[in-house]
């Protein structure tokens, strides 16, 4: 099969298309054929290396101290059943799923292996390209409004990064609870966001957050760009700070009314996803969709910092 290798930390450039062996299921797992995947921003800082602060050492560790202990990155994906393995019984060859594979990674290329209990069958009224594009994204703001921040009909947020994959599922779930909706985002991004729900946006190119006089009950960084006393003037007297991007000192310094870390990845979360987004409470934003040959285009991209919503590569051509 065909996947997209990072033999060594580096740019976008030191991804290479290979054939590889298709991998062979196990017991209680299935082979997949990928129809399409995320190319996220943390597939970029695991192939660059590129880590929050102080989280440099022990993601090499984690990931690999020299090059990536597994080259086929890529955690969030859509695709059909190919054959499952002699445990498998709540699925069947040809149903078509979804999953985020955490730690094993593997999404970027045209088959792979994963376990049943992490799979979600995938709505017929939603594409295998937003399946994939939801799930990242949407698992990370759903997380933190939902759990971190209890977030309710009436209270006020505001979503700094509204325009990328976190920031586009963020402004709609808030709009979807209820909330008041204020959306930092480049102004050539300020229609999208507006158009997805948000009440108010601040152009970050015109107007700096720390001259802002509102107060919110809610203030997620998508981005990495808030410290935790930058954000704290943000809120009013009972809010709370939500931190998807932060530093090892911050992550564990995160307490009261302030959150960080990363989110789960559970499948009762992206069953709700998905069932937002076949109802159309959620619309997956797409930046651009390349084919498995063009990955490195896709990180360039990623890397870049500018992406409206998600970016995806399809291994499978025809769904390209």
């Amino acid at each position: 099969m065909r996947a997209a290798l990072v033999d060594r930390y580096g740019t976008p450039e030191v991804l290479r298309i290979a054939d590889v062996p298709r991998p062979e299921p196990g017991a209680d797992e299935v082979l997949l054929r990928v129809v399409a995947a995320a190319v996220t921003s943390a597939d970029a800082r695991i192939r660059a290396a590129r880590f929050p602060a102080g989280f440099g050492i022990p993601a090499r560790l984690v990931f690999g101290l020299r090059r990536p202990r597994r080259p086929i990155l890529g955690s969030a994906f859509s695709g059909v059943i190919e054959s499952v393995g002699t445990l498998v019984s709540d699925f069947v060859p040809g149903d078509e799923v979804c999953a985020m594979t955490g730690m094993a990674m593997g999404a970027h290329a045209e088959f792979l292996a994963l376990a049943a209990r992490k799979l979600v069958r995938k709505p017929a009224a939603v594409s295998h390209q937003d399946a994939a594009g939801v799930l990242f994204g949407g698992t990370t703001a759903l997380y933190f409004l939902s759990e971190k921040a209890a977030l309710r009909a009436g209270m006020s947020v505001l979503v700094n990064g509204a325009s990328g994959a976190v920031g586009t599922n963020a402004v709609q779930l808030a709009r979807h609870w209820g909330a008041k909706v204020t959306g930092v985002c480049s102004g050539a991004n300020a229609e999208l966001v507006r158009r997805l729900g948000a009440d108010r946006v601040i152009d970050y190119q015109r107007t700096e957050l720390s001259g802002v006089a509102e107060r919110f009950d809610v203030v997620l960084d998508t981005v990495g760009n808030l410290s935790m006393a930058s954000g704290r003037r943000l809120l009013t007297p009972q809010g709370r700070l939500l931190l998807a991007v932060a530093g090892l000192g911050e992550t564990i310094r995160a307490r009261g009314n302030v959150a960080a870390g990363a989110a789960p990845e559970r499948v009762a979360d992206v069953e709700r996803l998905l069932q937002l987004v076949a109802g159309t409470s959620i619309e997956v934003v797409h930046e651009r969709s390349f084919e498995l040959a063009d990955i490195a285009l896709a990180h360039r991209l990623v890397d870049s910092g500018r992406k409206r919503g998600n970016v995806l590569v399809c291994p499978d051509p025809s769904a390209h």
